[in-house]
């Protein structure tokens, strides 16, 4: 599948780092959403994984009762990575001019991106370094919904349905050669934000 230029353009293309420069202590998604985010974590995370939780920010959604391995987070705003009391360790960087992550291969038991895929400008390079730090049968799993900042989002995410943006986020997997097993998981509560879940598995 080759994706036209354009599905990454976005209305804002200035600096990141400007955008995220003030922390933004808000949930982007609906208490019920959250809950049901929370839960599918606590069915496929295990206590003994190594977890990193890309693009992140002051809140992981990872189940209360829990405890992991090791945490780490990566996200643009140190203040909001260190009120994140889930993160063991913490790191700024930016994905969009440096999509190249400073961690070993086969680092990782599992990669969680919480509601934030839509704005990778360069998701299929960012998507080759996830498989490359997950281990062997460590799993990425994208939860998706339906809001977003919309200069900052790329055009895919603002023109497509909800259904090719499912597809875009499986091709982004499938394209690293790495990952397979990718399949969808809608867990949207009934009157709350959407909650579509693209989980795959390393080979």
């Amino acid at each position: 599948m080759n994706l036209p230029d354009y599905l990454f353009n976005r209305q804002d293309e200035s600096d990141d780092e400007y955008f995220y420069a003030l922390p933004r202590l808000v949930t982007h998604i609906d208490d019920e959403t959250i809950t049901a985010l929370t839960d599918y974590y606590r069915e496929v995370l295990s206590p003994d994984h190594k977890i990193l939780d890309l693009m992140s920010s002051w809140i992981s959604h990872l189940p209360e009762d829990k405890s992991y391995r090791h945490v780490t987070g990566l996200g643009m705003n140190q203040a909001e990575l260190d009120k994140n009391p889930r993160l063991d360790d913490r790191l700024v960087h930016n994905l969009n001019t440096h999509p190249e992550v400073p961690f070993e291969d086969e680092a990782f038991d599992a990669i969680l991106i919480a509601v934030s895929v839509q704005y990778l400008k360069q998701p299929l390079k960012v998507f080759t370094e996830i498989a490359r730090i997950l281990k062997p049968a460590g799993i990425c799993v994208v939860a998706m919904s339906h809001r977003l900042f919309p200069t900052k989002a790329i055009y895919a995410f603002q023109a497509m349905s909800a259904s090719d943006r499912v597809h875009l986020v499986t091709h982004y997997m499938q394209q690293t050669g790495l990952m397979d097993e990718v399949e969808f998981i809608d867990r949207s509560p009934v009157s709350a934000d959407p909650l579509w879940i693209v989980r795959g598995r390393k080979n």
